[in-house]
């Protein structure tokens, strides 16, 4: 009848969401977004970059990454998990002013369920695995071995509290990852010791010119 169709119908739109047990691994070929794939949801991580991202390089020194252990699937709801959790800890350990977290994965990969009825009479409205091409559902993000998930950089002090931020992050991904405090100056490709040679440098070039 048309009313139990109609509460089917409302069932299948407020079930919960599966278990990312169903969705980790990356089985098949990347399904992104584009004119033949419609009706995608939008990702739960909107802002990628927080604290004070419009810094310029020599103020923070100290960098820590999140590294990812496993070749895996990484869903936006987690990302935007670890991107509050990483943020709370910098806020309430260093200062709203002294920290950039930088989220690297980006969610462009569509997830797809077949949805299934689970009320009474369901057998004779649903066909089973017969065109069991699912609708888009969510979002995520494929990652690699090695493959760094989140940065921060921050003051020299605050090192130990960005890799403690990074460790309550861990929680909110599946599989493995590393913390890893890196030896580069902030978010710059120069080890330290070469990143400050260099503004020495500069500094003694400038005052040569002005001289």
């Amino acid at each position: 009848s048309c009313s139990s169709g109609s509460t089917s119908r409302a069932q299948i739109d407020n079930m919960g969401r599966r278990p990312w047990k169903c969705s980790r691994y990356c089985k098949n070929k990347p399904y992104i977004k584009s004119r033949y794939c419609r009706g995608v949801p939008d990702p739960k991580i909107k802002i990628y970059d927080v604290g004070k991202k419009k810094v310029g390089c020599d103020v923070f020194p100290a960098c820590v990454h999140l590294l990812s252990l496993e070749k895996e699937q990484i869903s936006s709801e987690s990302l935007e998990a670890a991107r509050i959790s990483a943020n709370k800890h910098m806020i309430n350990a260093v200062g709203k002013d002294n920290f950039h977290i930088r989220v690297r994965l980006h969610p462009y990969n569509v997830i797809r369920i077949n949805k299934m009825l689970t009320c009474a009479g369901a057998d004779r409205l649903q066909t089973g695995m017969r065109g069991a091409y699912g609708k888009p559902s969510g979002l995520c993000a494929r990652v690699n071995i090695n493959q760094i998930m989140m940065s921060i950089r921050t003051l020299g002090k605050g090192a130990d509290a960005a890799a403690e931020a990074l460790r309550r992050a861990k929680f909110k991904f599946p599989g493995r990852q590393l913390v890893y405090i890196s030896r580069n100056w902030g978010f710059t490709p120069f080890p330290q010791e070469k990143f400050q040679e260099g503004r020495q440098g500069i500094t003694e070039w400038r005052g040569a010119c002005a001289g």
